[in-house]
């Protein structure tokens, strides 16, 4: 046991930390991230640095599948282009279907039914040189190949031809959904970031870390059976050759019209005669500046689609659409659901308007996002459906229009799709009150499972990857919304994305943008709640008549929130934004006009994850 400490002494010392920290204007940046400065890839007011660089690529995929086999077979020829000031002598190939590889790492337990041997790679070439596939050097997920060197503002021509067997069960973001219906995701061997952080993006791929791909054009032609529609990222560019006349007609009614358009129904589905009449039929998209492209197909799915203008400066429109199985009740609002969160992004948070032409919920079986995509599983409850629907659409903007490294900083994308779905499910449903993630935050908080944000996504599982991915950041951005006011929170917010959309933000471009934008020094906050360790827990000290005294027992910032009831049973709602504990003070004053003998007061609000309500609430004797 230490010897005992002087509580003054304690006290005094405690004070001294939290002034320091109150007047710190600078955050710790590991050295690994100073070096952008140094190189002028990035710059401390939170903008590109005048050396910025990213690697993009051409991709044209050309792949054929059958829902029966379940075979995925094609082509993808790469032009990629180095933009970065270094001759590269390796391609590193990233081969996402290999997670179901016999001997991959794994976050979870597959069937072994759905174990296979593999991408099989028939055929590669670089820049014409033909390879031999035998001695391609194979690493689950990361496949690292020898190139002749490709310099500065040169492009490698890269044609691979492959196979895999998409899998039956065990769904991780991607597989069979049910006989006829498939989700097709991650299905071709694409090059992997090279960044002016890491170089390579060597992190193999297990199912749990998400995904950072570079900004890259996609042509993609894809060919299923009869009757199977395709729904894909990217803009469906020969519908009326896949399908016949009437419902391509529909499609078009419905990128124009802001009712919602059946474009199959049911009786639609029993007459067969929706796609071309060809054994097979070849769907070819095209998307611009995506970081991903997915597709999924069904034969027996009805689709739903409306559209809407979402930026009224050029009247362009994004056209929404649900399809899905009817047996699933909870789809049947989904098309509504989903046009107020494309509606509520361009217009209310972040009030940007939604950057693609359309966002489409396929009824599949997980939770995620892609690129104008969204793979969402059937709920059992309305609210679940609205905040599913919502949370997976906002992620259009992080991480797919802010190109986001998911990989290592979950928090920069998840956090942010909490939040827009805190916010927009209230307007889907006022009545609706999400709280996602709070009280286990509240539970968890400062105990072993507990870490700050700021750590990498890659050293954490469980529970302190749900924590740091979902509540804690998205509770962050909240506290910083309410501190700077709606108007100046999106000035700042605005910043940000016209910083780095279409780019590769990492956290503290975030942080200096954010600074920039709103025309102040938070990263008082930054540290206290996204960098240091620490949990929050407030108190009430003292009420009388003429005020109360709440504590910061801990050391995170939260509002202030206090509901007081008087003795006449009136009540009265008291708020304090986090800024009363910028200058490190442990108590706030909150005055009463004195008027009314105080009944009862209670300390807390939706968002504020108390780490001891015992002393939340206080009482007249």
């Amino acid at each position: 046991m230490p010897p005992t400490f002087p509580r003054f002494l304690a006290t005094a010392c405690l004070f001294l930390v939290y002034t320091f920290a109150a007047a710190q204007t600078t955050l710790p940046v590991p050295l690994s991230l100073q070096k952008t400065y140094a190189q002028g890839t990035r710059a401390q007011n939170g903008q590109p640095g005048p050396k910025y660089w990213q690697n993009t690529a051409d991709y044209d995929l050309k792949v054929s599948f059958d829902p029966k086999t379940r075979l995925v077979a094609g082509t993808v020829s790469i032009s990629y282009l180095n933009n970065s000031p270094d001759s590269l002598r390796q391609l590193w190939f990233k081969l996402y279907p290999n997670l179901y590889q016999k001997g991959a790492p794994r976050s979870s337990t597959f069937s072994p039914e759905d174990i296979h041997d593999g991408v099989k790679i028939s055929a590669m070439s670089i820049n014409g040189q033909v390879l031999d596939v035998k001695k391609l050097r194979i690493d689950a997920t990361n496949m690292p190949v020898p190139v002749k060197a490709i310099g500065p503002k040169q492009t490698a021509k890269v044609v691979v031809t492959y196979a895999y067997t998409l899998n039956k069960g065990s769904h991780m973001r991607t597989g069979e959904i049910e006989p006829g219906a498939d989700f097709v995701a991650y299905f071709f061997p694409r090059i992997a970031v090279y960044d002016d952080i890491d170089g390579w993006n060597r992190f193999v791929y297990n199912g749990s870390q998400e995904f950072y791909n570079d900004f890259c054009n996609f042509k993609a032609a894809i060919t299923v059976p009869r009757n199977f529609v395709v729904w894909a990222t990217g803009d469906l560019k020969n519908a009326d050759q896949v399908l016949t006349k009437k419902y391509a007609k529909r499609l078009a009614d419905a990128e124009k019209n802001d009712a919602v358009v059946h474009i199959i129904d049911e009786s639609d589905l029993k007459r067969q005669d929706i796609t071309a009449a060809n054994a097979q039929n070849t769907w070819r998209f095209e998307a611009q500046n995506v970081t991903d492209f997915v597709f999924a197909t069904a034969d027996h799915y009805v689709w739903e689609s409306t559209s809407l203008v979402v930026d009224p400066a050029t009247k362009r429109r994004t056209r929404v659409d649900a399809v899905y199985n009817t047996k699933h009740a909870d789809y049947k609002e989904v098309v509504h659901f989903a046009r107020r969160t494309v509606e509520a992004m361009s217009y209310t948070f972040p009030k940007w308007p939604f950057p693609y032409a359309h966002e489409t919920i396929f009824d599949g079986l997980d939770q995620m996002e892609y690129p104008m995509m969204v793979n969402d599983n059937p709920v059992a409850t309305r609210e679940d459906a609205i905040t599913l629907t919502d949370h997976e659409i906002f992620h259009t903007m992080f991480p797919f229009y802010m190109g986001v490294n998911e990989t290592k900083y979950a928090w920069m994308d998840e956090g942010w799709a909490t939040i827009g779905e805190w916010i927009i499910s209230n307007i889907i449903d006022p009545k609706l009150q999400d709280d996602y993630g709070v009280e286990p935050y509240a539970r968890a908080a400062d105990s072993e499972n507990d870490l700050p944000i700021i750590t990498l996504t890659t050293q954490q599982n469980g529970t302190p990857f749900f924590l740091n991915s979902y509540p804690k950041p998205a509770m962050g951005y909240y506290y910083v919304r309410d501190l700077l006011g709606d108007e100046l929170f999106t000035k700042a917010l605005h910043t940000y994305i016209r910083n780095w959309n279409g780019k590769h933000p990492m956290p503290y471009d975030f942080f200096n943008s954010m600074n920039e934008g709103a025309g102040q020094n938070l990263n008082w906050f930054w540290q206290r709640w996204f960098i240091d360790g620490g949990y929050p827990d407030q108190a009430l000290q003292s009420v009388t008549q003429q005020s109360i005294i709440v504590e910061s027992k801990g050391t995170k910032p939260m509002p202030v929130d206090l509901t007081v009831t008087y003795a006449d049973n009136s009540t009265q709602k008291l708020h304090r934004t986090i800024a009363v504990w910028q200058d490190g003070s442990k108590t706030v004053t909150v005055p009463l006009d004195g008027k009314k003998a105080v009944k009862k007061v209670v300390l807390g609000h939706l968002y504020t994850p108390d780490n001891s309500k015992g002393n939340n609430v206080w009482e007249a004797k």
